[in-house]
């Protein structure tokens, strides 16, 4: 389930939304780096994290998905928003050496074909920095901001969509542990509540933030290897002597094509008449 784009530009008027653009654009500013030169890219809903990167980067884009809609971006001076279909962005193979996603994983409906994408316009070597809403806090689970629509991940959850997508995660963090509520006095209360939960590290924060690196080599798939069964070796026996002389060959005349049992005694020798005649003459 996805949010409208005329929804995700009246959060960030808000009270509310401006708490969020400060807290996750001082955490994702700990992972961008120097950007001098770079081509950087934002998906999803990415123009209130994007202005602080625009002048230093090569080129900045924002593509927005279809089903969400799109805002130009930037305010002044030629557009730089489109709007695509994220799962087939109309990029070359490897002309991006950064990507931010933002209101896009919990949305699409396959995070892993939306992550295969991205891998195959990062440059290599190219980082991604993906912001995404932790399962465990109560911005999930609470619809009053964007956050709160579609899908939301665990840690481990997500380790195990980057492995999957042969994406190294380098690093993480956690922000947004105030509670997702538009009252003056806790938002006034947020940098405490921000201060608190990062340095005992508690479990509710409001989003996760994960950078990682394309892996440069694939992994290749594994396939059983089928073995051949091993045979035994097999002996051959010798042909077995004659039982008696009488079966050589040598000793039954030419032409002879066998007598029945009453003539064999009267018109052929014994073999000890044959045997005597041989061998003691």
């Amino acid at each position: 389930m996805s949010i409208d784009i005329t929804d995700l530009r009246g959060f960030y008027a808000s009270p509310l939304g401006a708490v969020t653009r400060r807290f996750v654009g001082r955490a994702i500013d700990r992972f961008w780096g120097p950007l001098t030169g770079l081509r950087v890219l934002g998906l999803g809903y990415a123009p209130p994290y994007l202005s602080a990167v625009k002048d230093e980067s090569e080129r900045t884009l924002a593509f927005m998905p279809a089903n969400q809609g799109v805002v130009n971006w930037p305010k002044s001076g030629a557009s730089a928003s489109a709007l695509v279909d994220p799962l087939m962005m109309p990029l070359p193979d490897a002309s991006i050496d950064r990507v931010l996603v933002v209101h896009a994983l919990e949305t699409v409906e396959s995070p892993s074909e939306l992550l295969h994408e991205i891998w195959r316009i990062l440059t290599p070597g190219g980082r991604i920095i993906l912001v995404a809403p932790n399962r465990r806090g109560l911005w999930a689970r609470m619809d009053t901001t964007p956050f709160g629509y579609g899908q939301p991940y665990s840690r481990s959850q997500l380790k195990s969509l980057m492995r999957q997508t042969w994406f190294s995660p380098e690093g993480w963090a956690e922000t947004l542990y105030v509670p997702p509520l538009r009252n003056r006095l806790l938002l006034q209360s947020a940098q405490a509540w921000e201060q608190v939960g990062a340095r005992f590290s508690l479990p509710f924060a409001g989003l996760h933030i994960v950078e990682a690196t394309k892996q440069l080599y694939r992994p290749g798939a594994v396939h059983a290897v089928r073995r051949s069964r091993r045979l035994s070796p097999v002996f051959v026996p010798a042909p077995a002597a004659p039982a008696s002389r009488m079966a050589s060959p040598s000793l039954i005349p030419p032409g002879f094509t066998g007598v029945s049992s009453a003539h064999r005694a009267e018109k052929w020798p014994r073999f000890s008449d044959l045997y005597d005649a041989q061998f003691k003459n």
